[in-house]
């Protein structure tokens, strides 16, 4: 398992955001490294975790929860395969581009090892939007995307470090529980009945999500009820 490309974006000024300034960061590019990765701080303050890259939109992405997004190369040669189109690393708008590791089957509170110091735990799956989806001009792209269910992983960081592609990935800590990326993915968009169970993260659980899942269960109990998507 390694971290096979280091990605990092400027700020831009595009016509697909409503984000202030109209400002993304969403155009990220491979860099040499190494960099620093850190808790950036809170969500709606903290932006990005790695060094050098933009989050413009505090508002939905940034924070403590969201400080490294990383995406599976295999995911995006299946997406090559589907799309008809060469997607190098980062054009997910991912900071970590790996190889070998079931970024979908991760579980939510299991942490990786990169490199020599960095250790990142796994907080939830990016749920895809509308700049995303302008900056790929692919149509229709999130309902694609949520479709296919392969989103990616959003990591808060544990202890910080310095990365550089190449750098190995382990495993160190693995949850007993269901809730992987995939599975909290498909109950916070198109399952959401099965949200309560969700619940089996604990801690690890983001406190939005957390907050979300009590609002459901206060409307729909534990049961099956409650509306998809």
């Amino acid at each position: 398992m390694e971290l096979i490309s280091l990605n990092v974006g400027r700020a831009a000024v595009v016509d697909y955001t409503d984000a202030e300034g109209g400002l993304t960061g969403s155009d990220k590019r491979p860099v040499a490294g190494p960099l620093r990765v850190f808790a950036p701080g809170p969500k709606g303050t903290g932006a990005s975790g790695v060094e050098g890259d933009a989050v413009c939109d505090l508002r939905h992405h940034g924070g403590e929860h969201q400080a490294v997004y990383a995406y599976a190369r295999e995911d995006l040669d299946w997406w090559e395969g589907e799309l008809g189109r060469t997607l190098p690393g980062g054009i997910f708008g991912e900071n970590f581009t790996t190889a070998g590791l079931d970024v979908t089957g991760a579980r939510v509170g299991e942490r990786w090892r990169v490199g020599a110091d960095l250790v990142l735990e796994v907080a939830s799956a990016r749920i895809p939007c509308r700049t995303f989806q302008g900056f790929l001009e692919e149509e229709s792209w999130v309902k694609r995307f949520t479709r296919e269910v392969r989103p990616g992983a959003y990591l808060r960081v544990i202890e910080e470090g310095s990365v550089s592609p190449g750098d190995p990935i382990e495993v160190v800590h693995r949850p007993d529980h269901e809730v992987s990326v995939g599975f909290w993915f498909r109950a916070f968009t198109t399952e959401r009945a099965l949200l309560p169970r969700a619940l089996a993260a604990g801690d690890a659980l983001e406190p939005e999500a957390r907050d979300a899942i009590r609002a459901y269960v206060a409307k729909y109990g534990t049961g099956a009820g409650g509306a998809r998507g």
